[in-house]
């Protein structure tokens, strides 16, 4: 017999775990967190948080919300990512960078009730774990997992506890694996992945440092270094980050996988830290000092049976695009609902293979992205003349001839413009961030085929009420001076069918239905004199249905079916579609 019974054990306290944990002791479902070391993260690693992220904690709650843009940095000391010679000496470009752009920002706007910001994971993991013990997450630090098996009714884990050296074990009915890039659960769990690991080598030199006079005048997250000829990295290209506006940083610094990884000492790291910046005489703290691998590996599948896997653990990539913690959340937000629907009796096991069929999909995306804006990064170190000779004093030759008076400067100059506004694809990619479209059984077809993109849609947001897609944002009012997104009406764990004026067929139909099946159906009438009114419009305008129609949302805000007008028999239809959902 098992030490410890919980229904759902989650290993690891990442943005994912955390999350995950937040998610479903917010549902009310009994779970276990673990940890083998004795706190969360100890480095800021990720830190873009891209306004899906923020749908998913404004549903954990606005005090959530709230308490993640207290510490963020906001938008606007986003920035413009720079380009440079070093922080104090010469620079060769820019670009606005995560929405800074005004057309930029105005889509960011009307796509979401949130905000982007910059939050390192050293602030995001703790907000997630408070939000999961707080709500009734039992979390055991310096717990480390050992192995699991599984059987018809449930999975057994056994566990070390680090503090005492003693082993004990967890049955649980579901087993979440989100213990990072090094996975010991997905790979007892036999996933299968493709891609590959150790694509690229690079350290972390994390240290405080005050650079205000160097770069409040021109605020950006990430500040990239060209220097011909350093000693480390290759071609010289170094990133200094900003961690905290503008006394705490990470810089980022490449060396040659094929070799081992250096011994980066306090020396070391403070002469690559002041030559970066370009100071000779600054005063540096040496904080932490790591390297890692750059990976370019995926699931191709996330589940096996009882054992789901999440974050990093299935989607191993670059920091570029800023998509890791991201997706990780946005992960737990997919599965989390659906656990809790299984485990309460009111879906059948299957709906759960929808999150492998959901998000394994987005992980290829996302490690794909990320892996091509690196290679992105040619283009500049091509215009720049740094891939024409490895002679430290002809690279800097080569980039000194962009300020001549020539025609083959001012073709240079072009190039150079051209290669940096290209990384829109990884610093601005909005559509990347928000346009998932979900294809599974937990999603039901209207027929219609899938609304084609009209822009770009790695940069560009395009809303639809498709099933699959997330649920547009509008803002509705209630006629006395409140006013709601349509995601706010979504979500909470529960479904919300929103209709219009005809439309009291459906909501009459989710009242029975909703019975039936024990599950929480919210209707929302949208119109004049309803209860919530359109007055801008814009709701008529991107419902893609008529005003007797149907948009049904799943509790993580994707649209699972929708319908024209009224039906003839709403409870037969309603009916029909969630015994596919829930499998029921």
């Amino acid at each position: 017999m098992a030490d410890i019974s919980t229904d759902v054990l989650i290993i690891g306290t990442g943005p994912a775990g955390s999350a995950s944990a937040a998610l479903l002791s917010t549902y009310g479902v009994d779970n276990m967190v673990i940890n083998r070391y004795r706190w969360l993260a100890n480095t800021p690693r990720a830190h873009i948080t891209n306004q899906r992220t923020m749908e998913v904690l404004r549903d954990l709650g606005r005090e959530v919300e709230d308490e993640a843009y207290l510490f963020a940095a906001e938008q606007d000391l986003m920035g413009e990512n720079v380009f440079c010679t070093s922080l104090a000496g010469e620079e060769i470009g820019r670009m606005k960078s995560w929405g800074k752009h005004p057309l930029s920002r105005a889509e960011h706007q009307l796509s979401s009730p949130t905000l982007m910001n910059d939050l390192p994971q050293t602030f995001m993991e703790p907000l997630l774990f408070k939000t999961a013990c707080s709500r009734g997450t039992q979390a055991r630090m310096s717990t480390e997992y050992l192995s699991h098996v599984q059987d018809a009714d449930g999975v057994t884990t056994t566990c070390l506890d680090r503090l005492t050296g003693k082993e004990f074990t967890v049955r649980s009915k579901y087993l979440i694996g989100a213990d990072g890039g090094n996975s010991k659960v997905v790979e007892h769990a036999g996933l299968p992945f493709d891609g590959k690991m150790g694509v690229g080598g690079s350290m972390n030199i994390l240290f405080k440092a005050d650079l205000s006079k160097y770069v409040a005048h021109r605020p950006s997250v990430l500040y990239w270094v060209v220097q011909p000829g350093a000693d480390v990295g290759g071609i010289g290209m170094g990133l200094v980050r900003m961690v905290r506006p503008w006394n705490e940083w990470l810089i980022v610094w490449g060396y040659d996988i094929n070799q081992p990884a250096p011994n980066v000492d306090t020396e070391f790291a403070t002469k690559v830290v002041r030559e970066l910046v370009g100071d000779p005489d600054l005063e540096v703290e040496i904080e932490q000092v790591s390297t890692w691998t750059v990976n370019n590996m995926y699931a191709t599948e996330m589940s096996n049976g009882r054992v789901l896997c999440m974050g990093d653990a299935t989607h191993r990539h670059p920091p570029s695009n800023g998509l890791g913690s991201n997706t990780s959340i946005q992960d737990a937000f997919n599965l989390a609902w659906k656990l809790a629907y299984v485990l309460k009796g009111k879906a059948g096991a299957k709906l759960l293979d929808s999150y492998s069929q959901e998000r394994a999909p987005v992980a290829k995306q996302i490690v794909t992205r990320a892996n091509k804006s690196i290679d992105e990064f040619g283009p500049i170190f091509k215009a720049l003349g740094l891939l024409e000779s490895i002679d430290p004093v002809k690279m800097q030759q080569n980039m000194d001839a962009r300020c001549d008076n020539t025609p083959e400067a001012e073709e240079q100059r072009k190039k150079i413009r051209e290669s940096i506004a290209f990384k829109v694809y990884e610093f601005d990619a909005h559509g990347v961030e928000m346009n998932q479209r979900y294809r599974s059984e937990a999603i039901v077809s209207d027929g219609q085929p899938e609304p084609l993109f009209e822009k770009d849609a790695e940069l560009h947001f395009q809303p639809t009420t498709w099933p699959g897609a997330r649920l547009p944002h509008v803002w509705l009012f209630d006629g006395h001076g409140g006013r709601v997104s349509t995601l706010d009406l979504a979500g909470h764990g529960r479904f919300a069918l929103l209709t219009g004026i005809g439309g009291q067929g459906w909501i009459d139909a989710a009242a029975i239905v909703g019975r039936e099946f024990g599950v929480d159906i919210v209707p929302y009438s949208i119109g004049p004199r309803q209860h919530w009114q359109d007055f801008t419009g814009d709701w008529a305008r991107g419902r893609e249905v008529r005003d007797s129609g149907i948009v049904l949302v799943r509790p993580d805000q994707h649209v699972c079916w929708r319908h024209e007008t009224v039906a003839s028999d709403p409870v037969a239809e309603l009916r029909r579609v969630f015994k596919t959902i829930l499998d029921r």
